[in-house]
């Protein structure tokens, strides 16, 4: 299946056909993780682990964010 890199507003994508979403299950607004291997370009749907685990982590970030920053000197 072919398809076309598009200006889409400032940036460049590529639309992925309905049938391939349906059959993947995936719908407008899920997150894929986007992987260069051996110059292939793989689009893996996110975990719902890890996206969990980053929400926790920003949370966590802001929360602690003065502590973490005199830390990091």
């Amino acid at each position: 299946m072919n398809v076309t890199i598009r200006k889409i507003g400032n940036s460049e994508g590529v639309i992925i056909p309905k049938e391939v979403l349906q059959r993947l299950g995936l719908s407008s607004g899920d997150s894929l993780e986007l992987r260069e291997i051996e110059g292939n370009i793989q689009l893996v749907p996110e975990s719902a682990d890890l996206a969990e685990q980053m929400r926790a982590a920003r949370i966590g970030m802001e929360k602690y964010r003065v502590a973490l920053r005199e830390l990091a000197k």
